[in-house]
């Protein structure tokens, strides 16, 4: 009896032994290593990729933000603020009122299939704005210039960056609206392209809030 008492008691404290260790090793030590790896090599992604301007964090270069113009008085959906370069359509899988430079809190795609009458209504409603918008004096945007990404949000729904060609679509009006050359403007969007990865994944992309703080401190020379 005694004997089982005595290596019941062993395993008990093997086992406690074993549990403090792991809790050591796999809940403390491993995560300030890994921790610490991050933060020396690769600080700026384990932060969030935060992009600064004017000496303040403005957003990240991994999440898109709105640019919009306050609501009107009963108004319910804001109209774009067109002295901006606009990103791609945010339609994920929730919104939220607490942050509303972001829209979305939630990271999905809305999983409309390709006949659904919503999305066909979403992408028709956004060609006819995007066409509107761009047409600006001495430059009209026809339907078929307008990239897919200007109408579609993508998997995620907070997607930062738009196509080179959405960019270059929106530069006669960025350029009117900001008091411009239009040469200046395309400029800096080729300027803020960036090539597929290692030269052969993803697509050549631009990123829409690094693009608007080059344009901010562009418009502040004139």
């Amino acid at each position: 009896m005694n004997n089982s008492v005595t290596n019941t008691a062993r395993l008990l404290g093997a086992g406690l032994r074993a549990l403090l260790v792991l809790t050591l090793v796999t809940g403390v030590i491993y995560p300030l290593v890994v921790t610490g790896i991050a933060q020396g090599l690769f600080s700026g992604r384990a932060n969030g990729s935060e992009i600064t301007a004017d000496g303040r964090v403005v957003g990240s270069s991994l999440i898109g933000q709105s640019y919009n113009l306050p609501l009107k008085k009963g108004q319910e959906t804001p109209d774009a603020d067109l002295k901006w370069f606009q990103g791609r359509p945010a339609n994920g899988l929730g919104s939220n009122s607490l942050n509303t430079q972001y829209k979305l809190i939630l990271s999905g795609a809305t999983n409309l299939s390709a006949d659904s009458k919503v999305l066909i209504e979403q992408v028709r409603d956004a060609k006819a704005a995007v066409v509107k918008d761009n047409s600006v004096p001495g430059h009209t945007v026809r339907p078929s210039d307008v990239p897919a990404d200007a109408v579609t949000s993508s998997g995620s729904g907070l997607d930062p960056d738009i196509s080179p060609a959405y960019a270059a679509l929106q530069v006669h009006r960025v350029a009117a609206k900001n008091g411009l050359p239009a040469a200046q403007v395309d400029k800096l969007v080729e300027d803020h392209t960036t090539g597929r990865t290692l030269g052969f994944i993803g697509e050549p992309r631009v990123n829409v809030l690094e693009l608007n703080i080059a344009l901010k401190d562009l418009v502040a020379q004139h």
